[in-house]
């Protein structure tokens, strides 16, 4: 079934509202009355879902459980397994011995993992390097093993096992001078002595990255193995070729994020295709990551797409062999341009855009096992839905999986006899893992998260539209709690990236439910700029980032308050991070009369400072026309230090010192502007976050302390019960 959406119709000012959703997938233990708010708490320690992984013939499913310790708030996993074959039956827990992550089976039916147990011949009390382990699994649950796999002189990050299992190929941080999976003295050569300095050359690319210091000479590097009797044996083949004068120097997969979906092995296991971006000088100003062949012979490995200057990604070829399908940007230097999927012949190597008529960003895709349809995601307005490709035509359409809104949709395995596995959450619910026949509606198999979930009280969340900013169709949504009564005080949220959304999604940080529960009517808005809305919506914030976002948030406030009498539009406090961190400093200078509250989190206060000490230079010279000694005037024009002169919102700043991308020097000069103003503000710094927050115990201070803050200024007591004290380690 195909969803159309109506996306550019011309809307009247006033918000035309969406019927309201409450939690979905949820089932409550009792009547809303009884049942107490979430909290933060409840947020931090949540059981969270894995991505699966499936047997080959696909008739089990194998996922991953992290539960969260309520006063130390340690972590830890199991494992389950689910029969798919009979969905009524109960998963199955299997226990592996030890730590295990990135678990994969191989053709040869093993489960293959990650792990850092020590050897069996380490001695007692001696940590173990991480490395690829595998354990025979039986439908019971029984574990047979594990046994260790490599036995390699430095961590492995990432493996993948060949499709005839007779292979492996692993990643992890290696000198490019190394011949082998690690060498003696690797990469030392920037810390010449006799002190702890480090030192750069201006040739090498980055020197920091994201939040980690680059070590010069070591990169991401991919080996392939052979494989006796369930051991990597010799020192392996490297996919990036021999060192040398024209050797492939670059990260593969590309840091900071990539991973696995960057690597992929031929079908017939005879080579390996795989990702990478050269590192030089340039590197902080290119986004031009290309699609590698190594045959693993020992030669250099072929760039398949060299001729294309800007972004090439996620290679995964067909099952039968014939096809190569990636993503790939048109424009370079640009990292929120559309990606299309893109076809490769691999017999002729002709190519062409599969869904260049298609309006959508994918950002992730398999093939079906009998390589008829690729399935794809993209955001869609304000799902993240599943759409089938056809690769013979390249027509899409969008697959209708779910009873009501997709929300967002991941994880998604195809699998035999037409059926689909794949993970599912909201605003509303936390991920649960369902099951799919002949594309048509699926049923959940998992119960994670449901029943704590229907413990707590509900929320609602409502999308509205409206004509924002030269009369285009903006979206947006409110979510508060469900059956509250009286009025509620408005949290306006504003999206990062900025070429980002606030969709139909779960969040462990940012999340609109835990602070609607606390007594509020959260709204946020899909500013020009947003994805899910079309590469021209994306692109208008291109040089405007003060411009028609602060005007579409302006309307959309107001769309939103006309919509839903309950809000009370006289109590309202504006919070974000990274971009939306750099509107709260704007709205602070061109809209301060407007807000009680401002909550700002890593956000731009300067800009010429913050070019010159962020890390990816690519995105401020697309976002601004250049380099700022290029094209000063277009920083100057939104920079939120021109116009200080105008703050007196009361300011909540929260940065991280490891933060790399917007550095933590940006909170502080922030802070120190409304010190001198005498504005009311507090600042919340973090020694051990980087762009984000992430470890358990920091996500509660910080929860604990922005509520503390809204409250404040909202004059309001929280509905939640107080979060409990941080224990010690």
């Amino acid at each position: 079934m195909i969803k159309k959406l109506a996306l550019s119709a011309s809307l009247a000012a006033l918000a035309i509202a969406s019927p309201a959703r409450a939690d979905d997938h949820s089932a409550p233990a009792a009547s809303s009355e009884d049942r107490p708010p979430m909290s933060a708490a409840d947020l931090v320690t949540m059981p969270r879902l894995g991505s699966p992984t499936t047997t080959p013939d696909g008739k089990f499913a194998l996922y991953s459980v992290t539960t969260t310790e309520p006063e130390s708030f340690a972590r830890s996993t199991a494992h389950f397994l689910q029969d798919l074959t009979d969905t009524s039956s109960a998963p199955v827990a299997v226990d592996l011995g030890g730590s295990a992550h990135s678990l994969a089976f191989g053709s040869d039916s093993w489960l293959y993992f990650l792990s850092d147990r020590p050897a069996s011949d380490a001695q007692e009390g001696e940590i173990g390097s991480t490395q690829v382990w595998r354990a025979a699994l039986e439908a019971s649950g029984n574990v047979t093993g594990p046994m260790q796999v490599t036995d390699l002189p430095t961590d492995v990050q990432g493996f993948q096992v060949s499709p005839d299992a007779a292979k492996i190929a692993v990643f992890g941080d290696v000198g490019r001078d190394c011949v082998a999976f690690g060498c003696e003295g690797d990469a030392k050569a920037h810390l010449p002595g006799p002190g702890t300095g480090r030192l750069y050359d201006a040739e090498g690319g980055f020197y920091r990255h994201w939040d980690t210091w680059e070590t010069p000479g070591t990169y991401n590097r991919l080996f392939a193995f052979d494989m006796v009797d369930g051991k990597a044996v010799g020192t392996g083949s490297a996919a990036d070729g021999p060192d040398g004068e024209d050797a492939l120097v670059g990260d593969t997969p590309t840091k900071p994020f990539g991973g696995g979906e960057q690597i992929a092995w031929a079908p017939d296991s005879s080579g390996l295709y795989f990702s990478a971006r050269k590192v030089d000088r340039d590197e902080p100003a290119s986004t031009n990551v290309d699609i590698y062949w190594s045959s693993l012979d020992g030669n250099a490995p072929v760039n398949l797409t060299d001729a294309n200057e800007a972004y090439d990604n996620y290679p995964a070829p067909s099952p039968d062999g014939k096809w190569l399908a990636y993503a790939a940007m048109e424009r370079a230097g640009y990292e929120s341009d559309r990606l299309v999927i893109h076809l490769r012949n691999v017999a002729t190597g002709e190519t062409r855009a599969l869904t260049e008529g298609f309006d959508r960003s994918f950002g992730s895709f398999t093939w079906t096992p009998d390589s008829r349809w690729i399935i794809a995601g993209a955001q869609d307005v304000l799902d993240t839905p599943a759409f089938k490709i056809d690769p013979r035509t390249g027509a899409v359409e969008r697959l209708d999986l779910m009873a009501g809104n997709e929300a967002r949709i991941g994880d998604v395995t195809p699998l035999p006899g037409n059926r689909m596995l794949f993970t599912r959450n909201s605003i509303g619910a936390p991920s649960e893992l369902f099951l799919s026949r002949n594309f048509g509606q699926a049923e959940p198999l998992s119960d994670v998260a449901t029943t704590f979930m229907g413990e707590r009280a509900s929320v609602v969340t409502t999308r509205f539209n409206f004509a924002g900013a030269e009369g285009e169709t903006v979206w947006g949504q409110i979510t508060k709690p469900e059956n509250h009564t009286g009025r509620l005080p408005a949290i306006l949220y504003v999206h990062g990236g900025p070429q980002g959304s606030f969709n139909d999604g779960w969040s462990t940080r940012w999340n609109p439910k835990v602070l609607a529960s606390q007594g509020y009517a959260v709204i946020s808005v899909d500013f020009h700029g947003s994805t899910g809305y079309g590469q021209d919506f994306t692109d208008s914030i291109n040089r405007d980032w003060g411009g028609k976002p602060l005007e579409d948030l302006q309307k959309g406030l107001a769309a939103a308050l006309a919509s839903d009498p309950q809000i009370d539009g006289s109590k309202a406090c504006a919070v974000g991070a990274s971009y939306g961190g750099f509107m709260m400093n704007w709205i602070a200078g061109k809209w301060p009369d407007r807000f009680d509250c401002l909550v700002q989190h890593d956000g731009l206060f300067d800009m010429r400072s913050f070019y010159y000490s962020t890390e990816e230079l690519w995105f401020p010279r697309w976002d601004f026309g250049g380099s700022y000694a290029e094209a000063s005037e277009e920083y100057e024009k939104y920079n939120p230090v021109n116009h200080v002169e105008n703050w007196k919102t009361p300011m909540l700043v929260i940065t991280g010192e490891k933060d790399y991308r917007v550095p933590y020097s940006q909170g502080l000069q922030s802070f120190t502007a409304l010190q001198e103003r005498g504005v009311p503000a507090q600042l919340l710094v973090f020694p051990d976050e980087n762009h984000w927050v992430l470890k358990p115990k920091n996500s509660l201070q910080w929860h604990n302390t922005v509520f503390a803050w809204l409250d404040r200024w909202l004059g309001k007591d929280s509905i939640a019960p107080s979060a409990p004290a941080i224990a010690e380690e």
